[in-house]
């Protein structure tokens, strides 16, 4: 029987390292893997968390199993930095996930089982959403997600919620889009959240970044927007960029329903988990999970991802300052925020940058901004317009 089974094309991105792995030269550029690097180009693991990691190691008296809920603990303490300080958790509860992708799978396959059919999301989107979708069974319906001009395109959206009705849902970005770093505005997230709370549509949000955009309360904005306007809302949430734990797959399920239909939706929630990968892994969640019980640990933290957001920052002005770079315009990329941005690149064009300068990036044209320093930006610049000029 198996025998049968078709020849599936290798990850594209996985691929993508080893040849960058395999390139002699020494002043090659990586900007293909979706992690933080600092102006090193290294990606150290979070002084709090290392320091969480260690009183985990002399206070933890068991690796006992914790259930498919995965470290309740870890859960309601990060409530406070996705919903905000204060906010009221009546109708939200949540589970650990392994990674964002673990959360995100489970909410569209919680969304199936409540009897959605269609997923509508803006494209480009990160590539594992369509493939997640497709494997679930349930239909995929495209808009295009950015303008020309480098903006986030409402009317796109607009006209795509009010082309759908019941038995639909709606994936969108909290911040930092994936790939392109174009985010929707304030006034946006107020006019989404508005069109949502009159529409059968049922919102997924993927919030995967935060903190690494403009802020962590700035960054949430729109999740909160929405939660505050829609009475079903499922967000994903990711701990592997802000907290540093690509390897450790923390992430978490956010449900908000009516406070009667909640513990049964959870319930769902939990037989889909056991059925699929039992339980979550803890080390992660709990090393996070200490980081926000403790204050001194929480503000270390805070500091942290700042500097994280500040250096991304950085390289984005430099970036945009430059102009252009041959036939590229790059000043919209100082306004748009996270690691990821679309350069419009031929395949052509990318395999010449890969080839004849040692440039590594996916081949939608997508770059992750934390590979430049200013080391490299000059490079990077130059064979740009080398190739586009």
């Amino acid at each position: 029987m198996l025998d049968r089974l078709d020849q599936q094309p290798p990850d594209a991105l996985l691929a993508l390292i080893k040849l960058y792995e395999a390139d002699p030269r020494a002043d090659k550029i990586d900007l293909g893997v979706g992690v933080y690097r600092t102006g090193e180009g290294g990606t150290p693991v979070f002084a709090a968390i290392k320091a969480a990691e260690r009183k985990l190691v002399e206070t933890q008296d068991s690796k006992a199993y914790l259930g498919p809920e995965g470290d309740m603990g870890f859960v309601r303490a990060l409530m406070p930095i996705v919903l905000g300080e204060g906010a009221s958790t009546d109708r939200i509860d949540g589970m650990q996930t392994p990674g964002g992708t673990g959360a995100v799978r489970l909410a569209l396959a919680l969304a199936k089982r409540a009897g959605i059919k269609r997923v509508l999301m803006g494209t480009p989107s990160w590539p594992n959403h369509a493939q997640i979708v497709a494997d679930l069974g349930l239909e995929l319906v495209t808009f295009d997600h950015a303008t020309a001009d480098g903006s986030a395109d409402l009317g796109a959206l607009q006209a795509a919620l009010a082309a759908a009705g019941e038995g639909d849902a709606v994936l969108l970005h909290g911040c930092c889009h994936n790939p392109t770093g174009v985010d929707y505005t304030d006034a946006q997230w107020d006019e989404i959240a508005k069109l949502l709370s009159g529409s059968p549509v049922l919102p997924v949000i993927d919030l995967a970044y935060q903190g690494l955009g403009r802020g962590l309360d700035e960054d949430a904005y729109g999740v909160r927007k929405v939660l505050a306007a829609v009475p079903e809302v499922l967000v994903g949430y990711s701990c592997d960029k802000n907290f540093g734990l690509y390897r450790d797959r923390v992430g978490a399920l956010y449900v908000q329903a009516d406070a009667e239909a909640l513990g049964r939706i959870m319930s769902n929630g939990l037989a889909l988990a056991r059925a699929t990968w039992s339980m979550p892994p803890d080390h992660g969640a709990a090393a996070v999970r200490l980081v926000l019980e403790d204050a001194a640990l929480t503000a270390q933290w805070r500091d942290e991802l700042t500097q994280m957001r500040e250096r991304i920052g950085e390289v984005r002005s430099t970036l945009a300052g430059q102009g252009t770079a041959g036939a590229i315009d790059l000043t919209p990329y100082g306004r748009q925020f996270g690691m990821f941005a679309m350069l419009p690149l031929s395949k052509e064009q990318i395999q010449s940058l890969r080839a004849d300068h040692g440039i590594y990036m996916a081949g939608s044209g997508r770059i992750n901004v934390a590979g430049l320093t200013t080391g490299n930006l000059g490079k990077f610049t130059g064979a740009i317009a080398a190739v586009s000029g």
